[in-house]
Formats: structure tokens, sequence, C-alpha cells
């Protein structure tokens, strides 16, 4: 604010005909902040020479009534300056308005679904645009997931903590079977499926099972790239290691949703062929009305991807098993 009456002050400085008779501050000086004295009834400049240059010669302000009223609208022209260019719309940075369809998309990859559609059918399937100079980090991750050799993820430490000696030996089998593959098997979406539908808000694709839930999760870096969930279709991964292995398909415009969504996941790309596929998972029958107490949470926690039992794991997930077939790069 300081900043746009100061240059205002300056621009009808710099205009204002000397023939006015004020003292005004020289040409040469360069403006660092702006006095006004209650006192003397005075309004001055202060240059960075540390000089104070009255902008009205307040010796004679009150001599007559043509010099005041001058000098009076000389001042409230200087205060509608500033409220006029106070009110001006703010510049955005260019960064914080890009716009999807303007991202480069540097890889490709496919979905196929099973399930989907009556099973004399073929396959339904997309194809992701990546964005992976925006998001390489997580658009790596995503890539290595849809191939048969899948991304390494750690195994995750030994729970040695089991009540049951029988539960204890099964855990112990899983790790011990996991450290065994941990350098040569990778994590894929072989057997995941889509796990959560919440129409016109979110897709929620690709939870893994099986083999894969003694493996340690990604962790999802976000670059701030600016991309929002600006139009359907756009795919985008949770921040952290929250979203598991799976990512997000934004299926209509909805307002509130794409805000959750901008806050919570980094958009890593957005579906360029089977917009109707789209349309066809965002229409699935889900489960209703099993959280208690209204609880309420944007997205169910990692557990319930990996065969959670407790009520809340089941609210939106899809009544009908849709699986992720076949997955690559194109």
């Amino acid at each position: 604010m300081q900043s746009i009456i100061r240059v205002t002050l300056f621009a009808i400085y710099a205009f204002i005909p000397y023939s006015c008779g004020f003292n005004l501050v020289p040409p040469s000086a360069v403006i660092s902040s702006i006095k006004y004295n209650t006192h003397t009834m005075s309004l001055s400049m202060m240059s960075n020479d540390g000089h104070a240059y009255p902008l009205i010669d307040d010796t004679d302000l009150f001599s007559d009534d043509i010099a005041t009223s001058t000098r009076r609208n000389f001042f409230a022209s200087i205060v509608s300056s500033a409220v006029v260019a106070s009110s001006l719309p703010t510049p955005v940075n260019a960064e914080d308005i890009r716009s999807t369809n303007d991202a480069t998309i540097t890889d490709k990859i496919f979905i196929e679904f099973k399930g989907l559609s009556a099973p004399s059918e073929p396959n339904d399937r997309i194809v992701i645009g990546l964005f992976g100079n925006d998001a390489p980090q997580s658009v790596s991750i995503l890539k290595q997931v849809v191939t048969p050799q899948g991304y390494k993820s750690k195994c995750k430490p030994l729970d040695t903590t089991r009540t049951f000696e029988k539960e204890q030996l099964e855990a112990n089998k899983v790790y011990n079977n996991c450290i065994e593959k941990e350098d040569t098997v990778g994590v894929n979406y072989e057997y995941s499926t889509v796990w959560r539908v919440v129409q016109d808000e979110r897709l929620d694709i690709g939870a893994v099972s099986g083999k894969f839930i003694a493996r340690e999760p990604p962790n999802f870096e976000d670059k701030q790239s600016g991309l929002k969930h600006d139009e359907k279709g756009v795919v985008s991964v949770r921040r952290g290691n929250e979203s598991g292995y799976g990512f997000t398909i934004f299926p209509r415009g909805n307002a509130q949703a794409a805000q959750t969504l901008d806050d919570e996941n980094v958009v890593v790309g957005r579906v360029i062929e089977g917009m109707d596929v789209v349309d066809k998972l965002n229409s699935i029958p889900v489960v209703k009305n099993t959280l208690a107490g209204n609880k309420k949470k944007t997205a169910p926690s990692r557990a319930c991807r990996y065969g959670g039992n407790e009520l809340f794991c089941n609210e939106q997930k899809p009544l009908k098993k849709v699986t992720l077939d076949m997955t690559g790069i194109l």
C-alpha cells in the first residue's frame, strides 16, 4: 500500500506545474518515505539523503481562500488516486495460473480395467499423459508401478509385538518372503483395484494387495508446479505416503472437490484418451451410509486399502469389483 502511494504522489508531482505555488520535491531526490505532520498540517516526502521536502508550503497554507481551496483539492486528488490504485487487481504470478492443458506431456501410460463392462466386452482403457517436467519424482514412481518390473520398494520392518504366536509366525513368514524378493521384485498394479469412487469428486485407483502389502509405500514429493485440478480428467497422487501406490482421477468440475485435491494432492498428468471410461468409473454404484457419528474424512487411511476391517473402509467402495487388468508405458 505504501509503495502505491509513493508512486502515485511522485507521478502527480512530476506533472504538477510549478506555477501552482507549491514547494515540491526536487526532481533529483529519490523518495523513500512520506510523512504528514499533524501539528503543522503539512505533507512532506523523505528522500534517501535524509531531508524532508514539503509537498505543500505550510507557511501560507491558510493565507487566502483560493490557495486553501487549491491545496485542499490537491491533497484530495492524492488520496483519491491512492484509493483507485489500491483497488486495482493484484498481479498474479503466471506460474500460479498454469493450465494443465498447457503442461508438457513427457510420457504416456495406459490402464485397462476389467469388470467395468460386461465380460463379453473388451476391457475399458484409458491413456494418461504424464507431466514429467512438473512432477518428476512422482511421475517416475508411477511409470515404474505400471510396468511388470514394478517399483523397488523396501520391506516394512518386522512387527514383533503380536499377541498370539500364530499371528507372529505368519507375520515372520510374510516378512522373510518379502526380504527374499526385495531386490528383484517391485510393486506393480497386478491384482490392484478401483477402491473408492466419490461421484463427481474423485476416483481412487490402484489399491495394491496380496504380496505387496509388506512393502513400504512411496513418498510422493511436491515440486510446487502450480498445476491444479482445473478440468475433468486431471490425474494426481496424494502428497507424502498416505496414498499408498494409488492415484486419483478428477471426474468433474466440482469446485469444492477440486480445492480439496489441490490442497492434498500433486498433479502428475491428465487423461488424454478414454474420457468415456472416466464417466463409467464415475457412475459405479458404491456403498453408502456406513459412517458412524457423521465422521468425515477426505480420504480413508492407507490401511483401508490393505484390507482394513473398519466400517469406514467400506464407505464409497464400489459394489462390484473393478481391477486394473493391464497397465504399461506407451
